[in-house]
């Protein structure tokens, strides 16, 4: 980078070539040096992220508030975002309608699991062969043609209940087939968003799918509830059915480039394994996936499981619908705290807040009263979204494009697969040694588990790219005598491409 020029000159030399300029002609040169070194940035920022044809963003080109809602200036964002919030609302209607679909068909609790369970166990099990495919295809082709099905699936159940010919068979194999969509769609859809904005706009585009994520399960929770009281389940489920429909309308304008064509073709075994390899290759990864398995296996067990035999005891019913709903609250709440927050170390921030995830169990095991339960799931919701937050752009910014998924895919697979061991042994852990000291431990387990993973070097070091991006920017423009010689650029709309 050129260095500053000495003041005391007389007529300053360029520092690159040694030859002494007058005034027009170094401004006709610096000129040309901005010129140069904003090309060399576009040009590197194509290498590092190929898939958007979006231009470079200065640093300075939008104040702090235009900066939080800068992604909505893109297109394929938009229709992401979109997309998203109206996949949430249907997930939101749906378990509510399901749940009482089958109550209202059997009256069996086991049923009603075996049903819910199906549909889970085939998302894990599919989920590492969706992270193939949304790096094999267009995440565009993926996320509308996971939805179309997902749409027609949702619909299949929805006659069947509203027919009166629903049976638990057949219930468990439309279950079963939608957990499938769902695991070919999640990945897509994680890994799509750092491909419709700059790379300096991953954080804020990621705290607003946040937001609309959360906005779209409150939403759905409520409408699921007032539909299945006014018109029954049936109408719930085939409401979700249009939710998938639409958002695959959505999807079609998430106009991104599809991942680049391998000179060799390979197996799907190979690539399942070539994306172990990229999981496995950065320890900050790895170690943050298998702290949330130890963290969702403890919280699965501890405030899904007991957390309601708990209130059912002490607070009551509707109050523990309350403190879930704070909790919801404090998602949306920190993810506009995400929207503004600018640091360095994302990464390490995220997961230190991950310590508010022992509130809820404390105060369960402690002081089971809505004074301290309220405030404790606000808390945890705001603690969520940071990490959150902070989780996705890490990932965005720091793992290759054409593994994006298959890592995501990886990362879903190691922070569910305890999901089912913590609700199945809380009971007996807690029957044998006490809810409260089950409790307790519980949360020292999560803890521990938030130790762990700042105990990781890699965890604790990781920097996010743009801040770095814009720490050598302001540096190379100080050595330049700075640029503010001309108004800062504003970001167009990207080309669309298919």
């Amino acid at each position: 980078m050129p260095r500053p020029l000495h003041a005391d000159e007389m007529r300053p030399a360029d520092p690159l070539t040694g030859i002494a300029l007058y005034g027009w002609e170094r401004t006709a040169l610096s000129a040309l040096k901005r010129m140069t070194r904003s090309i060399r940035t576009e040009s590197q920022s194509l290498r590092e992220f190929p898939a958007p044809a979006v231009p470079h963003v200065d640093r300075c080109s939008f104040s702090d508030g235009g900066l939080m809602l800068a992604p909505l200036r893109y297109g394929a964002f938009r229709y992401l975002a979109a997309g998203r919030l109206v996949n949430m609302l249907g997930n939101g209607v749906a378990p509510i309608a399901l749940a009482f679909a089958v109550l209202d068909l059997t009256g069996s609790v086991r049923d009603l699991g075996l049903v819910v369970g199906a549909r889970s166990l085939m998302t894990v099990l599919f989920v590492l062969f969706g992270g193939v495919v949304a790096d094999r295809i267009s995440r565009r082709l993926v996320l509308v043609g996971s939805n179309v099905l997902g749409a027609l699936t949702q619909a299949a159940v929805a006659a069947l209940v509203l027919t009166g010919t629903a049976t638990i068979p057949l219930l468990l194999a439309l279950g079963a087939a939608n957990g499938i969509v769902s695991a070919l769609s999640q990945p897509a859809s994680a890994a799509a968003t750092p491909q419709t904005v700059p790379p300096e706009l991953i954080q804020p585009a990621n705290a607003l799918i946040r937001l609309g994520v959360n906005a779209g399960m409150i939403g759905g929770a409520a409408l699921g509830g007032l539909l299945v009281a006014a018109v029954g389940p049936g109408w719930g489920l085939a409401v979700d059915a249009l939710t998938f429909a639409i958002a695959a309308i959505a999807f079609t304008g998430v106009r991104v480039a599809a991942p680049p064509a391998k000179s060799t073709r390979t197996s799907i075994v190979a690539d399942v394994r070539d994306g172990w390899v990229e999981f496995t290759a950065r320890t900050w990864v790895w170690v943050v996936v298998l702290g949330f398995m130890i963290l969702n296996g403890a919280l699965a067990g501890g405030v899904n499981v007991l957390g309601p035999a708990v209130a059912d005891q002490t607070i009551g019913r509707s109050a523990w619908g309350v403190v879930l709903a704070a909790e919801t609250a404090g998602m949306v709440v920190g993810g506009l705290i995400a929207l503004r927050i600018r640091v360095r170390r994302l990464l390490l921030l995220g997961v230190a807040c991950m310590f508010a995830e022992s509130f809820l169990l404390l105060g369960l095991a402690l002081a089971p009263t809505i004074v301290v339960l309220l405030p404790a799931g606000v808390a945890v919701g705001i603690a969520v979204e940071q990490f959150a937050v902070a989780w996705d752009t890490s990932i965005a910014q720091h793992i290759p494009a054409d593994h994006l998924a298959r890592v995501y895919s990886y990362d879903m697979l190691g922070s569910w697969v305890a999901i089912p061991l913590g609700q199945v042994t809380v009971g007996p852990v807690a029957a044998a040694i006490g809810t409260r000291d089950t409790l307790l431990i519980l949360a020292t387990m999560v803890v521990l588990a938030v130790l762990g993973m700042l105990a990781s070097r890699d965890v604790r070091g990781l920097e996010a790219v743009a801040l770095a991006r814009a720490a050598v920017a302001q540096q190379a423009e100080s050595a330049d005598g700075g640029s503010g010689d001309g108004p800062a650029a504003t970001p167009a709309e990207p080309a669309a491409r298919a």
